[in-house]
């Protein structure tokens, strides 16, 4: 079962929240997550960091070729976003994969 800290964050943007989906990011994201507080956060006014979740999530994990429809999907989770001064990766992909309907896939 996700950690409650994960599921409590993608519960401020989502409901109901798919917890075998939470699982799933939280073991993609593995040891990184641990490894420094910038890796477990996503930072919207940095190009280099969403053309990482553009190629690393969107199109390696979630198998979403479109980069048009990548970024402006990425463009509109930072937008719901916005409040948070630090977005978490984990809500964020977790937005992103509702978005495209691939929740189920990362279960």
């Amino acid at each position: 079962m996700a950690d409650a800290q994960y599921l409590d964050d993608v519960a401020r943007y989502a409901d109901p929240v798919d917890e075998a989906a939470v699982d799933g990011i939280v073991k993609h994201l593995g040891i990184a997550l641990r490894s420094s507080a910038d890796a477990a956060l996503v930072a919207c006014s940095d190009s280099t960091e969403t053309d990482r979740v553009r190629e690393s999530w969107c199109e390696r994990k979630l198998g979403l070729t479109d980069a048009e429809a990548n970024d402006a999907a990425i463009a509109a989770v930072c937008t719901t976003m916005k409040a948070d001064k630090n977005k978490a990766r984990v809500t964020f992909y977790y937005l992103l994969a509702e978005h495209f309907g691939k929740l189920s896939d990362l279960h």
